[in-house]
């Protein structure tokens, strides 16, 4: 089994290279009411190009954390015994709305500075990066809890479906309602 791996942590200016993550984060920002979450989440987003660690860790970039934790799911190539040849995940036309809620429900419960996540959509291989979630706060602990529950509910909550095809040529469809 071939996987991606992920750099260690970089410097802040390496980071702050993937400027398209403050850039979408303006955006995001300036479609929806100001509040007190929106300085916050950073990053939020469902897309079906590659994902980018970088990008969502220059999202969550802050002087005031002294922690971030960074969570990168990827396509494995088993699930209950049987050979996954891809997945194709489709998202409900809410569930960017869906992840904004959830991810302020995160901001409420949680001491956090700032938090991203990004999930791909669309036809994934084994070894791909599925979904990537990252939280900064001022101490470790913080920002592993933060980002343990923002992937929990993000999967838990957010209408996101995979549907596994399997090397067999059988398929099944998961976290469909």
């Amino acid at each position: 089994m071939h996987r991606r791996t992920v750099p260690g942590p970089a410097p802040a200016e390496r980071w702050a290279s993937a400027g398209r993550a403050r850039r979408y984060a303006a955006a995001v920002t300036s479609q929806t009411p100001a509040g007190p979450a929106d300085a916050v989440i950073r990053l939020l987003d469902l897309r079906e190009e590659a994902l980018d660690a970088t990008e969502v860790l220059a999202a969550v970039d802050d002087p005031t954390a002294g922690g971030v934790n960074l969570f990168v799911g990827v396509v494995r190539d088993h699930d209950g015994g049987a050979s996954v040849d891809h997945l194709d995940y489709s998202a409900h036309p809410t569930a960017l709305a869906r992840l904004r809620e959830v991810a302020e429900g995160v901001v409420r419960d949680f001491e956090v500075v700032a938090l991203a996540a990004v999930h791909r959509t669309g036809t994934l291989q084994v070894g791909d990066t599925a979904v990537l979630v990252a939280a900064s706060a001022a101490h470790r602990g913080q920002a592993y809890d933060a980002s343990r529950a923002l992937i929990d509910r993000l999967k838990a909550e957010v209408p996101v479906w995979k549907h596994q095809v399997f090397a067999d040529g059988h398929d099944e469809w998961v976290g469909t309602p």
